[in-house]
């Protein structure tokens, strides 16, 4: 738990993607004056909707939500703005004399926030180009093999088909001499109010990974391809764009330039969001002072939360 001003209190809900958080959130939302600080890196896009199970008009009615529709997809967002972003919303709630919720599943951002941003250089728009332009002749598992002979320790954190945080690893390489798991130790200044966090972990990997394909599946009954289509008109947008690289829509952008058809897209995008949840879970476990919720319960988790506040 971090430091904190005169007694205010944050808190965190954690847990992989489809692992029932949102539902969690209102219904303690429902028992507690919350308000909810989105933990999703895709959901501050506007226009993201479907693919990212954004929370709808008439939940955010009932319950005010921060940082969701922020930026355009067009536009990049990062840990660091994150951090400062959140912060922010998160004191005006308590300013408010309300109690602030994040609730999502970006781990990265958590960590942001809880112990502050390594002191990596900024993206360098050339480097990235010369990466991805490797990337396309010989495959993102040769960068990835790449990587593990020059930063084994930030290769055995990042899977062999993550080409973002693979991109990220190099580029920070080729851009210091130095090695990205050396440079990622800069501590974080201590936040004004005390954050205690909880997270769920499925018990069940079966049923998740059911929930995880039934969920897909609903976004594509619910207009995910047709939402992508009027992205692409409205927005200048391209794959390799943080927005377009979220869970979903990355495989949709594939199916859409005719790369497989959707029968393989769907199976692309289910395995890719288990192993999002496989990585979500990973980060999870390794969190300190992160209180594990095997079995989540609305009523039980804010008596808990409701004794800290009193």
């Amino acid at each position: 738990m971090t430091s904190a001003r005169s007694g205010a209190i944050a808190y965190a809900l954690l847990g992989p993607t489809a692992s029932g958080k949102s539902r969690l959130a209102l219904e303690l939302s429902a028992r507690l004056p919350l308000e909810i600080v989105s933990l999703d890196s895709a959901q501050v896009y506007r226009g993201l909707d479907i693919g990212t199970a954004k929370p709808s008009r008439e939940e955010r009615a009932c319950v005010p939500h921060h940082l969701i529709d922020i930026v355009d997809p067009e536009d990049a967002y990062s840990a660091g703005r994150f951090r400062v972003d959140a912060a922010r919303a998160i004191e005006e709630i308590l300013a408010h004399g309300r109690t602030p919720l994040l609730v999502g599943g970006t781990m990265l951002y958590y960590r942001a926030l809880v112990s502050g941003l390594d002191a990596l250089p900024v993206a360098d728009p050339a480097t990235r180009a010369a990466i991805d332009m490797e990337a396309a002749a010989r495959g993102w598992a040769a960068m990835h093999a790449e990587l593990a002979r020059v930063d084994p320790v930030a290769a055995r954190r990042i899977a062999p088909g993550d080409a973002q945080r693979i991109q990220r690893a190099l580029e920070v390489l080729r851009l210091t001499g130095k090695p990205i798991s050396s440079l990622q130790t800069a501590a974080a200044a201590p936040l004004p109010f005390a954050l205690r966090s909880f997270a769920i972990i499925p018990s069940d990997r079966a049923a998740l990974h059911r929930r995880i394909a039934e969920r897909f599946d609903a976004m594509l009954a619910a207009g995910l391809v047709e939402e992508l289509v009027a992205l692409r008109q409205r927005y200048r947008l391209s794959a390799e764009m943080p927005s377009m690289r979220a869970v979903g829509y990355r495989q949709v952008w594939g199916y859409l330039e005719g790369e497989y058809d959707r029968a393989v897209m769907r199976e692309k995008a289910i395995a890719a969001t288990r192993q999002l949840a496989k990585r979500q879970m990973t980060w999870l476990r390794s969190f300190r002072d992160v209180e594990l919720l095997p079995q989540p319960d609305a009523n039980g988790l804010a008596a808990r939360m409701n004794s800290t506040l009193a």
